[in-house]
């Protein structure tokens, strides 16, 4: 019998969550998935180094020797976001995903603005649109962007969403594909309830994505739903069927090594019974929001978090910039993180403190023990950004 990963991949197109360029060779998924976390992950392995000193130089050329060091930096993101993604695009048939700046995710102009310098940097690449998705938070704002974006033919890819009221309304506006975040929304329903685990079928993301899937697929919207942020195999297998999912190496590896049985659970063309179709405009989007405090929580917590792994990655970008420059090493202190994280004070950060991305995380936690200590930040973000202690 085929493994999990081989039966899933022929019901299901399975996605690369990671920046790791040689994880995407081994794995061979029809697309993959960025952000800024997980670019900041995968900056930290010497083999990609030479492709942010590239971006780096390249930024500085473009905007002139003259500019500030924040100035080439900001160049510089845009650019290492299309570098990794040309890198990914010579491996994978399919798209990937290049994510706005979260911190632009109330913010529908400069959002559609972000979006075609991405898209432009991609064409003068000689990559076409179709093979590129824009990643937007799934903020009101950002769902109307991509709204926009799509009419102008940007395909777009709404992140952070974690609640019915967002789908419905990306999928109303049009968008390509929404990325529902599975194991986030576990998460919160575990501190919340205080319970330690839920069965794979009783796990409140695998139910929400079901909800949405079957929505979808009843009422005949083209959006795509993938499936993201899983937190076990078990997730993933409940799931099997949905259009996509976006799979870590460390489950695609789970996956791969297990020969068990798959069994379809989702079925666009025969989708389970669902509630009456609604129509969202921004009063019931946010009323919506607002009674699910756990899609509030999640959003307003992922957009904080991916905008801090911008902030980390500007400030190692600094640092590197000033050194290929001969300048003096970026000195300054900078994101005190464990202050930001260790919120119950105890020198160690969990998971479900950590506000940043699950990637980030993981490629921290060496010894997955699921906590991080000051040796470990030190240990995988490199002196640089060490913290003293």
């Amino acid at each position: 019998m085929a493994n999990l990963l081989d039966q899933l991949a022929a019901m299901t197109v399975v996605v690369a969550d990671t920046g790791d360029i040689d994880a995407i060779r081994r794995f061979t998924p029809r697309d993959a998935t960025t952000n800024p976390s997980l670019i900041l992950a995968a900056a930290q392995i010497p083999a990609y180094q030479e492709l942010i000193d590239r971006s780096l130089r390249e930024s500085r050329q473009a905007i002139g020797a003259a500019a500030g060091a924040d100035a080439v930096v900001s160049e510089a993101l845009d650019e290492i976001s299309v570098i990794f993604g040309k890198e990914i695009l010579k491996i994978v048939p399919g798209r990937v995903s290049t994510e706005v700046d979260a911190r632009l995710s109330y913010d529908s102009e400069a959002t559609v603005a972000k979006a075609h310098k991405l898209i432009n940097l991609y064409e003068q690449a000689g990559i076409g649109r179709d093979r590129v998705l824009i990643k937007i938070a799934s903020t009101w704002e950002g769902i109307r962007a991509a709204e926009r974006l799509e009419r102008d033919g940007i395909h777009c890819n709404l992140t952070l969403l974690f609640g019915f009221a967002q789908a419905v309304a990306c999928a109303e506006a049009g968008a390509t594909l929404i990325s529902p975040f599975v194991g986030r929304i576990l998460d919160w329903y575990k501190k919340s309830t205080g319970r330690d685990s839920y069965p794979g079928p009783e796990d409140p993301g695998v139910i929400s994505v079901t909800r949405i899937f079957n929505y979808f697929k009843t009422y005949g919207y083209r959006t795509e739903v993938m499936g993201a942020s899983f937190r076990n195999i078990d997730e993933i297998i409940e799931l099997a069927g949905c259009d996509l999912l976006t799979i870590s190496p460390a489950l695609m590896e789970e996956l791969r090594n297990s020969n068990a049985e798959l069994v379809r659970k989702l079925n666009s063309s025969e989708p389970a019974a669902s509630e009456e179709r609604i129509s969202i405009n921004q009063a019931s989007f946010q009323a919506m929001m607002a009674a699910d405090p756990m899609a509030s929580d999640k959003l307003e917590e992922g957009i904080r978090g991916f905008s801090k792994a911008i902030e980390t990655l500007e400030a190692q970008l600094a640092h590197r910039l000033a050194e290929l420059e001969g300048g003096a090493a970026f000195s300054h202190a900078v994101h005190e993180i464990f202050l930001l994280n260790d919120l119950d004070g105890d020198g160690c950060i969990t998971r479900e403190e950590w506000l940043g991305s699950d990637a980030v995380f993981d490629a921290l936690d060496t010894d997955n023990d699921g906590r991080l200590v000051p040796a470990d930040v030190r240990g995988g973000l490199g002196a640089p950004l060490a913290l003293t202690t």
